[in-house]
């Protein structure tokens, strides 16, 4: 019996034309770009068909777009299969899709607020003061030192620990430059810096949590009906009560993703979807665990394959 899990991409996985084959093809889907439109009284529909790329690539923008091709994905597969997952996690703004899937949030309540995340990320530092890094082949030990040692009194730390082999780092873009140079000298393969607008998930975007706690505050969450797995915590959501609080925490505290799918695996799970645009999770997942099945999904040719696979 096949045990699987749903997965949901975070920021980056974002192109132009995102989401179109499934939009033309189901329903379902065509009604959740509706539904995200009216939401955010704009037209989000054709910033993922037809961009521009560079207003795609507004952070403001890329969240609440992945989001919504996400669920419309999601929504077409379960409607379409009958498929129902174990178990839920996404990377980061994934989470948000995790626990609409879940029945924690509703779609329209959680797009509204991932507009503003990505907002309050945006503003919490000025454009060309913070940066990201990936550093490849080093450990986490090696890359927690790197940090400590190269962050001279600024802001410095990893932000997603990805897969072995590659964790982000973010920070004040001197420290990150001054860690990506000495990466490479202490027997990193790779320093590559990310073309991202602020420097996520770490302390920097304290201000942008404390925002999002008050955008969240009205907003209402209800039980969930399947587990989800908390990118701060790497282990599951306790309660409804805890949604909220481990939100905004996941803003400034790293993404601890290589720990949350081997939680999954270590459980059982031997069969996951990702949900969404690009391939990044079933990349990382190859580096985490190559026994684990994965299968990207989002178009209506991956979800017919699902099916006969099924």
């Amino acid at each position: 019996m096949t045990t699987r899990a749903f997965l949901f991409p975070g920021q980056g996985a974002q192109y132009v034309g995102m989401g179109k084959n499934i939009r033309d093809n189901f329903a379902i889907a065509r009604q959740t770009f509706e539904e995200a439109d009216e939401a955010l009284h704009c037209n989000l529909t054709r910033l993922c068909l037809d961009g521009p790329e560079q207003d795609l690539k507004l952070t403001e923008n890329t969240q609440p777009a992945i989001l919504t091709v996400s669920i419309a994905v999601m929504r077409a597969l379960t409607s379409e299969t009958g498929m129902r997952p174990l178990i839920l996690a996404g990377h980061s703004l994934g989470e948000y899709a995790s626990l609409i899937t879940a029945g924690a949030l509703s779609f329209a309540d959680a797009v509204r607020t991932v507009r503003l995340r990505g907002k309050f990320m945006q503003e919490a530092v000025p454009v060309g003061v913070g940066a990201m890094a990936a550093i490849l082949g080093l450990d986490r030990e090696a890359v927690e030192s790197l940090c400590n040692d190269c962050a001279d009194g600024q802001v410095l730390s990893p932000a997603n620990y990805n897969c072995p082999g590659q964790i982000v780092i973010s920070g004040h873009a001197e420290a990150v430059n001054r860690a990506a140079a000495k990466a490479k000298e202490i027997g990193a393969r790779d320093a590559v810096m990310l073309a991202v607008s602020a420097p996520f998930h770490c302390s920097l975007m304290k201000k942008a949590a404390e925002r999002l706690a008050e955008a969240l505050e009205p907003v209402e969450v209800s039980d969930l009906k399947t587990p989800v797995i908390s990118n701060v915590e790497a282990d599951y959501y306790p309660s409804r009560e805890k949604v909220k609080d481990l939100l905004i925490t996941q803003v400034d505290h790293p993404v601890r993703w290589q720990e949350s799918m081997e939680k999954m695996i270590d459980g059982g799970i031997d069969s996951f979807l990702e949900l969404g645009p690009g391939k990044v999770l079933a990349g990382l997942m190859k580096r985490i665990n190559r026994n684990a099945k994965i299968q990207s999904i989002e178009s209506t040719e991956q979800i017919k394959q699902v099916e006969k696979d099924t």
